[in-house]
């Protein structure tokens, strides 16, 4: 695979990160309760940060020279 590709494939699973953590963080707050709760939550927001870092280094890598 080009490197390209690879980065492309690295965003799509980033934006994947992103989509479970929202439906992670809408579970935890408005359909579950008591001690499995907080845990949905933290993985939801584990998530998130794994996206916006994975985001980060895709875009600030800079174009892939092809």
């Amino acid at each position: 695979m080009s490197p390209g590709l690879i980065k492309m494939w690295f965003a799509l699973s980033a934006m994947g990160f992103m989509f479970l953590a929202v439906i992670f963080i809408y579970l935890s707050r408005y359909k579950l309760k008591g001690f499995i709760k907080p845990l949905v939550a933290t993985v939801a927001y584990f998530f998130m940060v794994l996206a916006g870092i994975i985001i980060f280094f895709v875009v600030f890598s800079g174009p892939v020279s092809e």
